[in-house]
């Protein structure tokens, strides 16, 4: 039997691993984690790990892709989808045996997207110094260079985002120095994606509650443990948007209510880019189901995962 792969995708503060989790546990499987912070350690409480999630029923859900990397170094999409397929590859003996299918639940919608598409990705770290040059010039200019370059690269980029084409460009300026390795080829897997739908307001409301929540938790004293263990604020700033606020507060570029009310508005902002890069999915030849935070009765009874069982 083919191996099958259960998404679960949806904006911050959606209830995600919540709805993973009762699905994990009544199905007997496990989840991978698809969070691009989740995968550093020391990020818990800023990243939303929310472990004792996986705790909540008996036995616990195992959870795969959580504290596998360092935060001082740099976890790409292709390592994402090098050790997502790693995982899958795993499980492969008991899917062949008929067991259910592996869960993946998390926000990165562009880790979700490498996995299930296969994409063929380069392994090129970033090039701090260029990518901020490039994003300089103007988003059409990028797209002619790329063209020029590397049509056969630009074919595969999506030239709608500035981002993937100066991350293109980057791929281009290292292989004029030295061979560019790629990802290998998936294993075959089938997948089903359902998209948890969260009213807008009932969502912001739930986004403030927990950011009240972290900051009541320790997110200051966690950030400041990182730094002191010797995370650079530099590489702060790049472990996303709790991180790169606290830190600027805890060195004094921000007051700790400058901090809250743009951690608050950035948050909500991250969640319509969320929104907005699943609602992509389907154009990108990804279909997605929608569902509420509380029907995973629909899921389990939806005829691909009664099939999968």
């Amino acid at each position: 039997m083919p191996l099958r792969l259960l998404v679960i995708v949806g904006p911050t503060a959606s209830g995600k691993t919540r709805f993973g989790v009762n699905l994990a546990h009544a199905l007997g499987s496990e989840i991978v984690s698809a969070d691009s912070r989740q995968v550093y350690r020391g990020l818990d409480i800023g990243s939303g790990k929310d472990m004792q999630e996986y705790r909540q029923v008996t036995p616990a859900v195992r959870c795969h892709l959580i504290d596998v990397a360092d935060p001082r170094s740099v976890y790409t999409v292709f390592h994402y989808q090098r050790d997502c397929y790693r995982v899958l590859e795993d499980r492969q003996p008991e899917i062949s045996k008929g067991d259910v299918p592996l869960l993946m639940v998390g926000g990165t919608g562009l880790y979700v997207e490498a996995v299930l598409r296969g994409y063929r990705i380069a392994n090129v770290p970033e090039d701090v110094e260029l990518r901020r040059r490039l994003m300089q010039r103007e988003h059409d200019e990028l797209v002619r260079e790329l063209g020029d370059l590397d049509p056969e690269l630009a074919r595969r980029t999506d030239c709608h985002s500035k981002k993937r084409v100066v991350r293109a460009l980057e791929i281009v300026s290292y292989g004029r120095r030295r061979p560019v390795c790629h990802s290998d080829p998936p294993p075959p897997f089938g997948f089903a994606v359902f998209g948890i739908h969260v009213p807008r307001e009932e969502l912001f409301r739930r986004i403030d509650v927990r950011l009240d929540e972290r900051l009541e938790q320790g997110l200051v004293a966690e950030v400041q443990e990182l730094l002191d263990a010797g995370v650079a604020p530099e590489r702060m700033e790049l472990l996303g948007l709790e991180y790169r606020e606290v830190t600027a507060y805890l060195t004094g570029a921000k007051t700790e209510q400058q901090m809250t009310d743009d951690l608050r508005h950035g948050i909500r902002r991250f969640a319509k880019r969320q929104l907005t890069y699943f609602r992509g999915f389907p154009r990108r030849g990804i279909e997605l189901t929608w569902v509420g935070p509380d029907d995973h009765e629909f899921v389990l009874q939806h005829p691909w995962v009664v099939a999968a069982g």
